[in-house]
């Protein structure tokens, strides 16, 4: 019988513009996941990291064998995320406009994921050497695309492309995306905040996931990537392939 496990690694840097990293990463046998704060004076490096806290404890937990089990644990992490930064809040009203964004996978350790999304960080898929987006940006931009009003082209270049529609913050609950996806041995995935995607685009993604074999090493090349490109804000990503175990 063949099992499938993940081989993964994640990167984070502050780029070359900002002066704190507010991103958070957690990159493990089950759960993938980038989270980018925002909220100014460091409250968005609390509001990730936080985040990353909440989701984190699905990794040493038991995880369901049932799909739809699975996805409604990841939903739950990310309701148990929301509900500590609104607790946060209360006790301080200085961090009563803390956000951040989140896009997790969380894997059965077989054969599929669950995917949670809010915000503008992404995920990708590498699949018999297409790349797909499988997550949608929760942008003012992305709505304007999506009713036909504004091209991707123009959208990319737009002033106010990270003008976020949804986010986990402060105030009310969570609304992720939420979907189950099958993995096959040989997919690569590719998890990523903004800071990566703002700058470089989906040929230069494409290439690096193609071309760089080594997680931890088409890692780097994307975060120098973006630093290459000016580094406008924090670049964090996760790579992670699906490999065949023979049991």
């Amino acid at each position: 019988m063949t099992h499938n496990r993940l081989r993964y690694a994640a990167g984070s840097d502050v780029g070359r513009s900002r002066s704190k990293n507010e991103d958070s990463v957690f990159a493990g046998e089950h759960l993938l996941a980038v989270a980018d704060g925002m909220g100014g004076h460091g409250h968005g490096e609390i509001a990730s990291s936080v985040a990353i806290e909440a989701l984190a404890e699905l990794e040493g937990g038991p995880l369901p064998d049932d799909p739809e089990a699975l996805v409604a644990a990841l939903d739950g992490a990310v309701q148990e995320a929301g509900r500590r930064l609104s607790e946060m809040a209360a006790r301080d009203p200085s961090l009563a406009r803390m956000g951040t964004t989140i896009t997790a996978m969380l894997w059965d350790g077989h054969s599929r994921f669950a995917v949670a999304h809010v915000g503008d960080s992404r995920a990708y898929m590498l699949r018999d050497g297409a790349l797909y987006q499988i997550t949608r940006d929760h942008t003012l931009v992305q709505s304007l695309v999506d009713d036909g009003q504004m091209s991707p082209d123009q959208a990319a270049k737009h002033p106010g492309r990270s003008l976020l529609l949804r986010a986990v913050e402060t105030t009310g609950l969570p609304d992720p995306d939420l979907s189950l996806r099958e993995a096959l041995p040989g997919d690569r995935y590719l998890i990523c905040s903004d800071g990566l995607t703002s700058v470089v685009g989906p040929e230069q993604l494409h290439h690096v996931l193609t071309t760089v074999e080594d997680p931890q090493e088409a890692v780097r090349r994307l975060i120098d990537l973006a630093n290459e490109a000016g580094g406008p804000d924090n670049i964090s990503c996760i790579v992670a392939d699906v490999e065949p175990v023979s049991a």
